[in-house]
């Protein structure tokens, strides 16, 4: 049986000598020294969180809890590295026995010396995405899937449904249901593969990422004498950012803490952002619901932002009925006021920003300290556009550059090779959509495409005919090209899978061609849309209805621009900047930031700009749906908020210009949240 430990203070096995009172502020202070027992810490932005979590595993060191009996859980490799790091400063050494790191690390070592219990070997093989999707696909094939059926979900859209009720305990009916009505068709196929998939993986000896929690909570739940060793080992458990947990990790927690009741959790409610990857807001929420007598301490001394910002931050997040009330108190002195701009359209909304950024710059303020946050994607086209214009460098740290995304690339090379019959890697990226046709199918089917010819004109005629008019304010009378009859012309080539796609792929450039559609890119995109391309995105992505929403924005956004080949040069300036952004290293010039607040949280910065601040925007029109939604939205706001150090610009278009199904321009009302901040806590502008 292993040996249990209470706190000792006369009796410390390490005695490191830290003077707590000096290091902490009280609050902090009262957080770190807490008795044994179940404790919530409510660390709010800029507070020092990982501080008092640092300090809190020396107190405990301190006060004679074996390095062993101690467990630290956080999110990512980076965090946990940092926290580890931290802690061997403080104590002058590594600490090699001190179990600490991400929720799957730990369960990936916890199963390698149990997974036999489960029926594993322990040289187990841990599945990446990709080799999970492929060891779907064989399911699929075992159960004799139609691949002809276009409509049935791909491997990697199953894969996230699969680790979906994983991590939510729901089973396959349950969340197919809910967030992926569209396959409830399929709803008994897919928890077939479900099992198959579970069946395949235990057969094969390996396990996928989920895996590492579910089966680890699964090994615990079934086998006594592991779960009793394990609530006797982790006398003390502390979790970081307990906010963004789901319901796979706060049932780990709780299984592990039953016995000594002993756990730490830290987070702050007021920036759990991330509901649609899974995590539960409610863990944080009800956390003194589940353990009674909690202790809950709140850290609101925040040393990051000036009094200004965070009396705007405050107002910001009072709103939200759900949360624990807390109150951010500045540590540094007073600032400038943020803030509030009105633009005319987003193209006045981006000049406003470049050159506020030029000017900080010329202030001393470095580009690296300053960024431009959003709430999705397409929020900064006209912004990339601008910056480009001026030769402003920037960098964008929202995951895959917007223009870079497949759904993007493959709606637009319908419009290139419209535009451009001989483009070839137009052509080849969307035959490779249809069923059936791979890399050597398609360069076989392009050189047919390529022979074809209309009377004694031949499709690479048409093609430098294009380029000769291409400078013409109007284009010409396109529908006389004809290049869906090429592609006619190619039938007997398809492959037979291929047959039905290919004549609705021959219709759709059809469509395309017509003079109507092809004078206005933002027409042609709307037509991909209507023409089968919606069905291929839901059955090819799990966030199928972001991706959609992405593409409607580029269509809007297309209403500007005079002519296709106008709109596909600004995409292409606008890619080979991103691309060359791509290629930067640490050593390249300074940059502005431009992300998304959901990859900006963690992060801090001198000024930042908070755009698009537009009902329907920011707060996205889904959002506002329900109170759930709106208020994860209004979160979100905070966090953008609180990432600026000394200089807030909260700003918003009046009109955006060109938009809408007619292209007409459109007015938009400021984001209800706006409202929330009373009108003395900013300054006005008006740049109309």
């Amino acid at each position: 049986m292993s040996r249990e430990y209470v706190l000792k203070p006369y009796h410390a096995e390490i005695n490191l000598q830290i003077d707590y009172a000096r290091e902490l502020n009280p609050q902090q202070l009262a957080a770190v020294t807490a008795p044994p027992g179940p404790a919530l810490v409510i660390a709010g932005a800029g507070s020092g969180k990982t501080r008092t979590l640092t300090y809190r595993v020396a107190y405990l060191l301190e006060q004679g809890i074996p390095a062993d009996r101690i467990l630290l859980l956080t999110f990512t490799n980076k965090a946990a590295g940092e926290m580890m790091r931290r802690v061997s400063d403080l104590l002058g050494h590594e600490l090699r026995s001190l179990w600490g790191g991400t929720f799957h690390s730990i369960g990936a070592r916890i199963l390698r010396l149990h997974a036999d219990q489960l029926g594993y070997q322990r040289d187990f093989t841990i599945l990446d995405r990709d080799d999970a999707q492929d060891l779907i696909k064989a399911c699929m094939a075992d159960a004799e899937i139609d691949k002809k059926d276009k409509h049935f979900p791909k491997p990697a859209v199953l894969n996230e449904i699969f680790s979906l009720t994983a991590n939510t305990h729901k089973t396959t009916g349950e969340l197919v249901d809910g967030q992926f009505s569209y396959f409830s068709q399929f709803a008994a196929q897919i928890a077939d593969l479900a099992k198959r998939y579970t069946a395949r993986k235990r057969t094969t000896n390996a396990m996928d990422f989920d895996d590492l929690l579910a089966l680890w909570l699964k090994l615990l739940q079934d086998n006594v004498e592991v779960r009793e060793h394990y609530q006797r080992r982790f006398q003390f458990i502390l979790v970081d950012e307990y906010q963004d947990t789901n319901k796979l990790q706060s049932d780990l927690i709780d299984l592990l803490a039953a016995r000594h009741h002993n756990v730490t959790v830290v987070g702050d409610d007021a920036q759990s952002i991330y509901a649609w990857r899974g995590a539960n807001f409610a863990n944080i929420l009800e956390f003194p619901k589940r353990y009674p007598g909690a202790k809950v301490f709140k850290i609101e001394t925040n040393y990051r932002s000036t009094p200004e910002i965070l009396s705007v931050a405050n107002a910001a997040i009072a709103a939200n009925v759900n949360q624990f009330a807390k109150e951010l108190a500045p540590a540094r002195k007073s600032g400038v006021k943020p803030a509030l701009i009105a633009c005319q359209d987003a193209g006045q909304q981006a000049a406003f920003i470049a050159q506020r950024a030029l000017e900080l710059r010329d202030e001393g303020v470095s580009l690296n300290n300053v960024a431009v946050l959003y709430r999705s994607h397409f929020h900064a086209l006209e912004l990339q556009l601008e910056l480009t214009r001026q030769q402003i460098p920037f960098s964008i740290t929202s995951g895959i550059r917007f223009f870079e995304q497949a759904h993007i690339k493959d709606a637009t090379a319908f419009l290139k090779l419209v535009a451009n019959p001989r483009d070839e890697i137009s052509f080849k990226r969307l035959v490779q959509l249809l069923p059936g046709i791979a890399a050597k199918s398609a360069d076989k089917l392009f050189h047919i495409f390529q022979s074809r010819s209309r009377g004694d004109e031949t499709l690479t005629e048409i093609g430098n005919r294009k380029s000769e008019i291409g400078n013409q304010s109007e284009p010409p009378h396109v529908g006389s090209y004809k290049i869906a009859t090429a592609l006619q012309a190619c039938s007997k080539s398809v492959p037979k899978k291929a047959a039905v796609a290919w004549s609705q792929f021959t219709a759709t450039i059809s469509q395309l061609e017509d003079e109507t559609v092809r004078k206005s890119a933002a027409r042609m995109l709307r037509l991909v849309m209507d023409a089968g391309y919606d069905d291929y995105l839901k059955e090819t992505y799990a966030n199928y209805e972001r991706r959609l929403e992405e593409l409607q924005q580029l269509a809007e956004f297309a209403f500007q621009f005079g002519s296709v080949e106008e709109f596909l040069t600004q995409l292409a300036l606008l890619t080979n900047v991103e691309a060359e952004d791509g290629n930067a290293t640490k050593d390249d010039a300074e940059k502005l930031k431009l992300s998304t607040i959901h990859q900006a949280k963690g992060l801090e910065f001198d000024a930042v700009f908070v755009i698009m601040l537009c009902d329907g925007m920011f707060p996205s029109t889904r959002s506002m749906e329900s109170n759930e939604g709106e208020e994860e939205e209004r979160r979100l706001f905070y966090v953008a908020i609180t990432r600026a150090k000394n200089e807030l610009y909260l700003t918003y278009p009046l009109i955006r210009a060109g938009y809408g199904s007619t292209g007409m321009d459109a007015m938009q009302s400021p984001s209800r949240f706006l409202a929330e901040i009373p009108k003395e806590l900013l300054n006005e502008w008006n740049l109309r």
